[in-house]
Formats: C-alpha cells, structure tokens, sequence
C-alpha cells in the first residue's frame, strides 16, 4: 500500500495527475501560439497511460470512467498522428487542438467524479453523482473546456513541424 493505495491505484491516480498538469500547459500554449513538445508528450503519454490502466480496475458494470477511458484510447491516436505524423500542417493543427482538449477535458471530468466519490465533503453533497451539485460542477467543467477548445483551435497558430 502506498499512501492507502494499491500500487495500480497509485500509479493511476500519478499518471491521471501528471497529464492533467501537463494537458493544462499544453492548453497554455495553445493560447500563446507556443508548442510545448517536451509538456505535449508527456500530456499524451501521460493520459494514454491513464486510461490504459483504468481497464485494469475490477468492475462489475460499465461505467462512466470507462466509456471516457475508451474514448480517450480513439481521439488521442488521432492527436499523436495530426502532431507526428501530419506535423500539424493544414487543418491537422487544429485536428490536434480539438482532440488534446478533448482528452484534457475527459481528464478533468473523471478527476472531478473521482473527488465527488472520495473527498467526504463533495461526497455528502452528491453520494450517487446524480446530485444538482456534482451535475453542475460536470457542467461548467463541459462549459470551460469548450470554450477552451474553441478559443485554443482560433488561437493556436504555429508554423506546421519540418520533415524529419
């Protein structure tokens, strides 16, 4: 046990932080017209990961978490192929924007769903997460990262990467 954790639930719960940080600077850049490739694949590497160990969690029935996980496993191919492959040249800069927020966004929401269900304060304020207050706060969390991605996908314009 570390810290009160399996070592899968920590390495999860390590992971799940590490991208949700870096995905916050990568979005960053976005707003500044900045590529942060060393933040970028750690963000990537860092979320694909998360939601790759996500599966290894017992469980009994489907739920959000990892319908989320298993969205993230298909937009963050296509983020890693618009950034490496396509280099970001035409319309795959801002295929790489939408799809990183995307991916960020479905971070967030599972750290806030995992905060409902753990921290006792928000848990008594929505023990189903069907509660106003846990579905208001998914709410403006869906809110804020639209209008991430819409401002990110108007804002971001870096020149396409060079061949290698």
């Amino acid at each position: 046990m570390i810290l009160g954790m399996t070592p899968l639930t920590f390495a999860h719960v390590v992971l799940s932080l590490i991208g949700i940080v870096a995905g916050l600077v990568v979005i960053f850049g976005f707003f500044t017209s900045q590529r942060f490739d060393g933040w970028t694949a750690v963000f990537l590497v860092t979320t694909i990961l998360t939601s790759v160990t996500g599966f290894f969690f017992p469980f009994h029935k489907l739920l959000p978490s990892h319908v989320f996980g298993a969205i993230s496993l298909i937009v963050l191919p296509i983020a890693i192929h618009a950034l490496y492959s396509r280099k970001l040249a035409g319309g795959w800069r801002r295929t790489f924007v939408i799809t990183s927020v995307i991916a960020q966004y479905l971070n967030v929401f599972v750290l806030i769903a995992q905060l409902f269900d753990k921290v006792p304060a928000l848990h008594a304020l929505a023990p189903t997460q069907s509660e106003p207050p846990f579905l208001i706060t998914e709410l403006i969390n869906l809110a804020v990262f639209i209008g991430l991605g819409i401002f990110s996908a108007i804002k971001f314009r870096v020149e396409p990467l060079a061949a290698a």
